[in-house]
């Protein structure tokens, strides 16, 4: 299976099963889950970079831990719309999980915005400190990626 158009994400994936949300940093990899029904996104993880193989293989083992069925990673579109190094970047993580797990659903979802949102939120509603929002801003973005992404689906 290719990179899927989001709206055919549903067509490609086994019902009542969780989808897995992406925001792929320079060190580390956010990770969310959606529940069964496909209404709510959560943060689940925070993977360090390491290997490819390492990092795809931890991601493997938490979407089997939750029977997810399909992913979608965030797209780091530019404001104007264009594509820059980051999606290419992006883009190259999803092909290289295809190498390793080609029936594997993939879609990307815009993600303009997604990682400053979060920190304001962190910062203004949370109150929490610099170090601490380190620990959770990659995995809250994932949730931030995902729940749009469900957003868009639920509304066609």
């Amino acid at each position: 299976m290719a990179v899927i158009d989001l709206l055919e994400l549903p067509a490609a994936t086994a019902k009542n099963t969780p989808l897995v949300g992406l925001d792929l940093g320079e060190k580390t990899i956010g990770v969310a889950v959606s529940d069964a029904t496909r209404f709510v996104a959560s943060p689940l993880e925070l993977i360090r970079k390491s290997k490819f193989t390492d990092d795809a293989n931890a991601l493997f083992k938490l979407m089997e831990s939750r029977r997810a069925s399909g992913l979608v990673i965030g797209l780091p579109v530019n404001m104007d719309g264009t594509e820059g190094a980051r999606c290419q970047s992006n883009r190259a993580f999803a092909r290289n999980l295809l190498r390793l797990r080609p029936d594997l659903p993939i879609a990307f979802w815009d993600e303009r915005m997604s990682t400053m949102a979060v920190n304001r939120m962190l910062v203004g509603e949370a109150d929490m400190s610099r170090a601490r929002r380190a620990d959770v801003v990659d995995k809250m973005a994932a949730a931030w990626i995902l729940q749009g992404a469900l957003d868009r689906l639920r509304n066609g």
